[in-house]
């Protein structure tokens, strides 16, 4: 059975949207860690407006790791998509929790979730997330949406904590036992 990893980019404020402005701490540290991360992904778990994203920048982009984003089996989740045209992209649009409940049972190793804020706060509520890998910047943003919104919570376990450099630290916490908060 794989694993649903989070994987965010998060101010110190839990901002998570639009994080371009992570881009000047951009290290050696960071890219081993983020390459790591897409080496033990099987396949990515994306919400709509993330896919958009993904699958306009990656299939040009002159980058190390477009070759992995471009070849990994990507599920988005919308219903509204109708047509996934990114490479091995497909489309969970109906009875979503049933599906990615059976894509995670289907999974050998983890499924990785980047962005996709509505995506993240429909698996916290519904306790599947196995994994957070967050990079936390030393900026408070001040606004934007954030990891965890009002109402959404969770008892997690930290399970690493990294310095990576230019104040930027990399959290790795473990979903505790299910039911817990």
């Amino acid at each position: 059975m794989g694993k649903i990893v989070v994987s965010e980019f998060l101010s110190l404020d839990g901002v998570m949207e639009e994080p371009d402005w992570s881009l000047r701490y951009w290290n050696d540290a960071i890219a081993q860690f983020k390459d790591e991360e897409m080496t033990s992904a099987s396949a990515l778990l994306l919400g709509r407006v993330t896919y958009d994203g993904f699958a306009e920048a990656w299939p040009t982009a002159n980058d190390p790791m477009a070759d992995q984003m471009n070849g990994i089996r990507k599920y988005v989740v919308s219903t509204t998509l109708q047509k996934a045209e990114w490479s091995n992209s497909h489309i969970i649009s109906t009875d979503i929790l049933a599906a990615i409940t059976k894509l995670r049972q289907e999974t050998e190793g983890n499924l990785l979730v980047a962005g996709s804020a509505m995506l993240i706060q429909m698996l916290v509520a519904h306790q599947l997330v196995d994994d957070y890998r967050l990079l936390v910047y030393p900026m408070v943003l001040g606004k934007g949406k954030r990891l965890f919104q009002d109402g959404v919570a969770a008892t997690l376990t930290l399970s690493e904590l990294k310095p990576m450099g230019g104040g930027v630290v990399a959290l790795r916490y473990q979903s505790a036992a299910k039911g817990e908060h």
